[in-house]
């Protein structure tokens, strides 16, 4: 393994451990989006049903579970624990608007027509745009709080950590993931006016006139 992908699992790590001890410290969560967090908890079900048939490293397996584990208490206090303090009313995104499109393509582009195959590529594709939900109701309500912020920044280092990761495979490897790399791609650039807002603005990004700035 090389510091890039450890560093992209630790960043995706910290951005979900941002999110939760934002929800469980407030008792709330106002303006984050259930909806993304439910498409995040199918990624990792669909990417992740290897894990008990397919062994790689501890490390690898472990990640997996603390994954499964962390999406799916992200979105039990969203819908269950903390129900009370979900926005429902501005987190309005048609999924299905990114659903058919991804099974659809899980179909048409994977390396093997089987069961397993198709639902990881399924899982890559569905991943890359995932966080839309999200975005949308930042734009919608035009108020994001500056944990929400700093939640998106560690996502989106974690798909460009992950983008430098693939280049070094290729390098040392010959490794070359077209399906991840691509996917991988899109969701980076889904962040990348973010990033901008945030580095520029740093706490202003979490005020109404900035908001107005992020991606639609």
């Amino acid at each position: 393994m090389n510091i890039f992908r450890l560093a992209g699992d630790v960043s995706h790590l910290v951005a979900i451990l941002i999110l939760l001890m934002k929800i469980w410290r407030s008792k709330s969560c106002a303006g984050i989006s259930g909806r993304s967090q439910v498409l995040f908890a199918l990624v990792f079900t669909t990417r992740y049903l290897d894990l008990f048939t397919v062994y790689i490293s501890a490390y690898n397996t472990v990640m997996k579970v603390v994954f499964l584990a962390l999406s799916y208490a992200t979105v039990y206090l969203i819908y269950m624990r903390f129900r009370n303090s979900y926005d429902s009313e501005n987190d309005t995104f048609r999924v299905e608007f990114l659903l058919i499109p991804v099974i659809g393509l899980s179909f048409l582009e994977n390396y093997a027509f089987t069961p397993l195959e198709i639902l990881w590529t399924f899982s890559i594709f569905l991943e890359s745009v995932a966080i839309m939900p999200q975005l949308f109701m930042i734009t919608k309500t035009g108020e994001a709080e500056s944990i929400t912020t700093h939640y998106l920044f560690f996502l989106g280092l974690y798909r460009a950590l992950y983008i430098a990761n693939w280049v070094w495979r290729y390098h040392t490897e010959g490794f070359y993931d077209q399906i991840a790399i691509v996917s991988g791609v899109v969701q980076t650039i889904f962040y990348c006016d973010f990033f901008y807002l945030y580095v520029t603005r740093g706490e202003e990004i979490r005020t109404p006139s900035s908001i107005a700035y992020l991606p639609r």
